[in-house]
């Protein structure tokens, strides 16, 4: 049997169902995909993430060894990359340290205007979210709330973004 190429596999954009069965149903696969995932080989270590992020259960005990590597590589990625890796933290459940990591990279994420909409967005729903489990950090929110914030994003994500907001 020929050796798995994980990169040939995410090259031939396969089908992502397909792709979500194999990652879950193949341990070795699914490994590759963390280790290629936390690479700097574009664009397969953001398809690699993509996947991982559809196959990915709460808290999953694959990628928990990994949260400290993710946060660690989170604010030198890409936009998109960098979605995906915060929609697979949100699925884990961080200790103080890492919640806190997390909670300085998505202000990063959100302040930096000239991020895509789409990442700034899924920063600020993890930023929401924390400010309602700690109130304290509610002047935050408020501060990053602001409409210059607003500007550059997308008519959708405005409107959900303000829909958050109150």
């Amino acid at each position: 049997m020929k050796p798995l190429n994980l990169d040939s596999i995410l090259d031939k954009r396969l089908d992502k169902d397909f792709l979500i069965q194999l990652f879950q149903e193949q341990t070795e696969v699914h490994s590759a995909a963390i280790q290629l995932s936390l690479s700097n080989q574009q664009p397969q270590a953001w398809r690699a993430t993509w996947i991982l992020g559809h196959c990915t259960t709460k808290n999953d005990q694959r990628i928990r060894p990994f949260i400290n590597n993710y946060l660690q590589i989170l604010n030198k990625q890409k936009d998109g990359h960098q979605r995906e890796l915060l929609k697979i933290l949100d699925k884990m459940d961080l200790d103080d340290e890492q919640e806190g990591k997390l909670f300085d990279a998505c202000m990063s994420i959100w302040e930096n205007t000239n991020k895509a909409p789409a990442v700034r967005y899924v920063a600020y729903k993890f930023i929401h979210k924390t400010c309602e489990k700690y109130p304290e950090l509610q002047e935050e929110l408020s501060f990053i709330s602001q409409p210059h914030y607003l500007e550059n994003l997308s008519p959708g994500i405005k409107k959900i973004i303000q829909k958050l907001i109150g």
